[in-house]
């Protein structure tokens, strides 16, 4: 269950049932609430595969701030006992919040800028928002349908090769039937 959308020369977009701490990327996206405590979901399965060396990198980073990471923003760990050379932890909007359509994609964005920072050539995300934060499926869909192209037109020359999101089989078809049009061209 996975699909490919190719954008400009050498860009891979893949969707689709990967299990996020298997794939063989850079780094990884996880997806964070403000304070970069990792009690629930899938932000407490990658801290305890990453081990405790992530959890105190994020606590240092929230006390160097002073205060919590703002919704669409993120902070950049080493990946401890994983095999990444990094972990962005993103902190998407929670259903209710208001436009968040909008502030996955920019959260996406961030992301992606992000990576090319730290010149990775592969990133791969969950479907930011839709566990623990409630943000329905089909709105994360739209969000990275929108996002990923925009990124790769206004940056055709990053360093990034090839975009994942690492979905479950529940949430797959879902996604599918958002990307059909592009599926088609």
């Amino acid at each position: 269950m996975n699909f490919e959308l190719k954008y400009a020369p050498n860009k891979t977009f893949k969707v689709g049932v990967y299990d996020l701490l298997g794939v063989n990327v850079d780094a990884i996206v996880n997806p964070a609430n403000s304070g970069l405590s990792h009690g629930g979901g899938l932000a407490a399965a990658i801290s305890s595969e990453a081990g405790p060396k992530l959890d105190e990198q994020c606590r240092t980073a929230i006390r160097k701030l002073g205060r919590r990471i703002p919704v669409t923003q993120n902070v950049v760990t080493t990946a401890g006992r994983l095999p990444y050379k990094g972990v962005i932890h993103a902190v998407g909007p929670r259903q209710g919040d208001g436009s968040e359509q909008g502030k996955i994609e920019k959260t996406i964005l961030n992301c992606l800028r992000r990576a090319e920072g730290c010149s990775w050539q592969s990133l791969a995300f969950p479907a930011i928002s839709t566990g623990l934060f409630f943000v329905p499926n089909s709105v994360c869909a739209e969000a990275f349908k929108n996002a990923v192209p925009q990124y790769w037109e206004k940056h055709p020359d990053s360093s990034l090769e090839t975009i994942w999101l690492c979905l479950t089989v529940d949430s797959y078809p879902e996604f599918k039937k958002i990307f059909e049009i592009d599926l088609l061209r």
